[in-house]
């Protein structure tokens, strides 16, 4: 698993992000950093959970 990774947090500030990017008021270029922050939480918790189903398989 990917350690100090909070799964949670990330769901959360990914929702967070999405209220942002679909707020009118938020700015192209605040849009663009948000995009490439989410991408990144994405890619973590996907890896989060390979790893834990993986985990769960090994155990059985």
């Amino acid at each position: 698993m990917i350690p100090d990774f909070d799964y949670k947090k990330a769901l959360e500030e990914l929702d967070d992000i999405a209220k942002k990017v679909e707020d009118p008021s938020t700015a192209l270029d605040e849009i663009d950093k948000y995009i490439a922050r989410a991408d990144l939480l994405v890619a973590s918790c996907r890896e989060y959970l390979r790893t834990s189903r993986e985990h769960i398989e090994s155990i059985e």
